[in-house]
Order: structure tokens, then sequence, then C-alpha cells
């Protein structure tokens, strides 16, 4: 008898000590690949093992032997990096546009009437909408007016947004049903008149006056179009977005599609900063569920260059006479902002000119004293004197820049700034040498989707074509290093999020992206051919290029 309890306690032993010694489970292995883990170090490694949507290990070839796998993907000796997160874009505007007339890259007036008249051909709505036109592409570098349009749709309200979002084209037809006469006036914002008449061009606040009576898409439409603006993100990588100024009701629609399992990208919403936005986010505090985080508010200091609306110290170079504006008084900007540091937001305030970054560094640096990890942040950057730049250091205020504003900007930038201003924008290696990181995004639709183009404006300072040949102001390009981080791990850091992605360090979500080519290796002249292969989020496929 005792024989045989002694053998029933050894096969007990050994049935516990082989469960012991039992693989580990993942749920995908990715091996053979180089794989930018973006972590401290800037380690590489050539495997990955994923379970339940996290990473669960980094390493080299052993992991095969580690692990028991449900998938496994040979990465064939591509690339494989963080998901990319763009920093600041209006991912809610650009999924919206999709349906109306695209005007980008159009390389006259006569370009944006053509596209026009082509759209309406098949256009659904009662009022024509489009956006993308910028006069500085065009041969005739001015403003265009409303003359064409009243002939063409006399009848037909029309709205064409420029493409940063700062000023639109409308015919007299818009004008009447906005009240909009040659004697409006309006704080922050302008109604161009020539010969005592409106010309059809509104710029920033103006822009809201026809904005706020347009008709707004059914849900059906809306949603269509953020899920189709979602998988041209994913086609080019891009897994989080932070979306810059949102009203409550379009932070309320996106949260539904995301728990009804549609929308897929990560969201880090700024909320407007409005009265009615402020009251809404007191009450309810900050919130956060798996794709969707609202901590942070969107103020608007100024207007854009493109359109000479950046608040200036010094008037534009080529319009002596005009310093541009503020949206907002000065006394309502500092009330909102303390408003949002003694609620415990996040505020980030899109400041475009040297006088509007001077205002709002000083404006934080009042409220945040000292260092900190409040983690405010100015949104563009664009042009700030280089006596303010050591302002983003002294109070831990993250510089966010989009790089291919930079490259956009840079055939007609020095004209408004002339040659020494010049010197103070789009200064993304002084910035960084100050803050210590920066965030980097591409501001789309203004900018195209691709993050690796931000990438490459940001390391290249080029066009497409190569120009200028030897950069735009490459003092101030960073590293491939840094510009990957500022798309990934700063990224994070600066949404709060960096504890839960922006590198494939273990215990982070599994977003990641897989490329045919390096990005730290690739000749600049070939970064623009680099593909992205498969993105995954929380370790699932969202796109794949075969499909």
């Amino acid at each position: 008898m005792s024989k045989l309890i002694n053998k029933a306690i050894g096969a007990i032993l050994m049935l516990t000590l082989l469960a012991c010694t039992k693989k580990p489970v993942a749920d995908l292995l990715l091996f053979n690949g180089t794989i930018y883990i973006a972590d401290s170090a800037f380690s590489t490694c050539t495997a990955m093992a994923i379970k339940d949507g996290k990473v669960i290990a980094t390493g080299g070839d052993e992991l095969r032997n580690m692990y028991e796998y449900k998938k496994q993907t040979d990465l064939k000796r591509q690339f494989v990096y963080p998901g990319f997160i763009d920093g600041h874009c209006h991912f809610y505007g650009y999924g919206t546009d999709l349906p109306k007339c695209a005007l980008f890259g159009t390389s006259s007036f006569k370009d944006v009437i053509d596209k026009v008249v082509e759209y309406e051909k098949n256009n659904h709505f009662h009022w024509l909408l489009g956006r993308g036109w910028d006069q500085n592409d065009w041969q005739v570098k001015e403003f265009p007016d409303k003359s064409k349009l009243d002939s063409l749709f006399p009848d037909k309200p029309v709205f064409l947004l420029r493409i940063d979002g700062h000023a639109a084209l409308v015919n007299q037809k818009a004008l009447d049903l906005a009240g909009i006469t040659a004697q409006t006036k309006i704080d922050g914002g302008e109604v161009v008149i020539s010969n005592a008449k409106p010309t059809g061009i509104l710029i920033d606040n103006a822009v809201d006056l026809v904005k706020k009576i347009i008709p707004g898409f059914t849900p059906e439409i809306k949603k269509n179009g953020l899920l189709k603006g979602q998988q041209n993100c994913f086609a080019v990588g891009l897994t989080s977005v932070m979306d810059a100024g949102l009203k409550v009701s379009e932070i309320e629609f996106i949260d539904s599609l995301q728990k009804a399992g549609l929308l897929k990208m990560k969201i880090y919403a700024l909320a407007e900063l409005t009265p009615e936005s402020m009251d809404y986010w007191f009450a309810k505090g900050i919130y956060k569920t798996d794709r969707l985080h609202v901590r942070g508010f969107k103020l608007y200091a100024d207007g854009a260059l493109g359109s000479r609306g950046a608040c200036l110290l010094q008037p534009y170079s080529d319009s002596p006479g005009r310093y541009g504006f503020l949206l907002t008084s000065i006394k309502e900007i500092e009330a909102r902002a303390k408003a949002a540091y003694d609620h415990g937001f996040q505020l980030c305030t899109h400041c475009i000119g040297d006088s509007a970054n001077r205002l709002m560094l000083n404006i934080y640096a009042g409220l945040l004293q000292t260092k900190n990890d409040r983690r405010w942040r100015i949104e563009h950057c664009q042009v700030v004197n280089h006596n303010d730049q050591h302002l983003f250091g002294d109070f831990s205020i993250i510089p966010s820049v989009q790089p291919t504003h930079a490259t956009s900007d840079m055939y007609w930038a020095e004209n408004r700034l002339g040659s020494a201003r010049i010197k103070d924008a789009y200064a993304y290696n002084d910035l960084l040498k100050t803050a210590g990181l920066l965030v980097n995004g591409s501001d789309f639709p203004v900018e195209n989707i691709n993050p690796i183009y931000g990438f490459y404006a940001a390391v290249v300072r080029k066009d497409q074509k190569g120009f200028p040949e030897g950069g735009f102001e490459m003092n101030n390009a960073i590293t491939k290093k840094e510009a990957l981080l500022a798309m990934t791990r700063w990224a994070a850091f600066g949404m709060f999020e960096e504890k839960e992605k922006g590198s494939l360090e273990a215990g982070k979500d599994a977003d990641f992206v897989i490329l045919n080519s390096d990005l730290m290796t690739a000749p600049e002249n070939s970064l623009y051919a680099i593909k992205v292969q498969e993105t995954y989020i929380n370790g699932t496929k969202v796109f794949d290029i075969k499909d």
C-alpha cells in the first residue's frame, strides 16, 4: 500500500513540475525583423510577444522557444515602430470634410472654380461646401473675391474654407443668410471690404458668422466620414491622434462610435475652451476610456500666417501697418486659462505669431510659477521671438509643432516676416533644446495625414522635389531619432499617456506599424517612398497593404 501511495505522490509531483515549467502563451509573436522599442535607451530587438493587446516581452529569437503562441508573424527583415501618434490634428474635421469639395493643391482660382462646378453636379447638400484652397500656391497670390461664385450660384449658398481653416470665401447668398454687410464688425476677425462692399473673404472669427448657420450633417454622413477617415489614417500608420478643439456633442459622438466598436482610433480630445464647454467638463471632470481621453482644452490666441491673422510684434513685412490680431481679449484669455488651471485641466493654445506666443508664454508662466508636471502646451509655436524661447524650459511648457508647416510655408513665409524674423520661425531645434522634448503633428487636414511626411520635413526641411537644395533654415532641423520620438514617446507624454503607449516596452499597448524600409537609415530622397505594410492597435491588425 505504501508503494502505491509513494507512486501516486511521485506522479502528482511530476505533474506539478510539468505544470510549473509549461511555457507561457502569447497571442502573437513577431520575429526576424528590426523592432524599434523607442524606450529611454532607444533600443532595438528582433522579436516581440503580445498577449491580451499588450506587449509582454521583447528580445531575440529566444522568444520563439520561451513562449507558446497562437499566431506568429515572420517579419521578413521588415521594420517595426511604435504606432505613430499625430500630436495635433483635426480628425473629426478631416472625416466630416471628406464629403465636401476638396480644393487642396489647386493651382489657381480658376482651378478652384472648375472643381466646385464639377462637384456641384453630384452635390446632395443644400449648401455648396468645400475646403483646401491656398492663394499662396497660385501665380496671383491674392485673396479671390465672390463675383464668379455669385454669377454661377446666385441662389445657392457657397462656403469654401481656406486650407488653414482661418479664412473662407463665400458668395452673396451666404452673406445674406448670415446678415453680413459692409458695416459688419467683429472682434478677432475681419469681413474684407473693397469698394465699400464685402469681397466674400472672411478672416478668423468672421468665418464663424457663416459657419454657425450651415446645417449640420446627418449622423450617418458623419459616421461614414469618420470611419473612412480612420481607415485613411491606419493606412499611413497612425494609431492615436490628438484632436484639437471639439464641441461636447462631437466628443460624445466619437465616444458612441468607439463604444459601438466601430471607431478603433485612439483619440486624445481637446475640448473647445468656450463657457458652455468649460461648464460641462468642469462638472464632469477628466474622462478616460480605453480609446478616448479628455483632460485638456484648446484655446485660440491668434489666426494664421497665410491669411495674415497671426498676431505679430512688428507689422507684416509684406503688409505695412498690419499686425494681425488676437481672437479673444487678453482679459478673457487670462480668465479662461485660470479656470483651466484651477480645475486641473491641461491647456493647449494655438499661437502662430511672436506676439501671441509671448502673451501666452507669460500667461502660462504666471500660473505655472516654476517647473511642473501640468504639461501645458503651445500649439504650432510658429514664430517665437528668440528672447522668449527659454520660457518653454523654465516653466515645463511643451512645444507642439507641425514640421510640414515649415516646408509648406517656406516659399512665402519670409515675405510675411522679413529676413531677420524668419530666423525665429519654425525653430524646432531651438525649442527642443530649451524644452527637452517636442510633440510633432500635422494639423491635418491643413497638411497631409501621412506622419512620414512630417518626419521628413522635420529632418530634411525640403519639399518632395528636394527644394531648397540646402534645406530650409537647416540649423533648426532635428535628428531622425528626435523626429521619431516626437511622434511616439514624446507625443504620448504630451497627452498624459506615456505609461500605456508611445513605446513598445513590456506592459504597454501593442500599437505598432510595420514598414518596408528603415526610417532611421533610409537616405533622405527615399523617405517619401516608405510604405506602411501593416498597422496594429492593441495587438489587432487594422490595416494590411495587401487587403
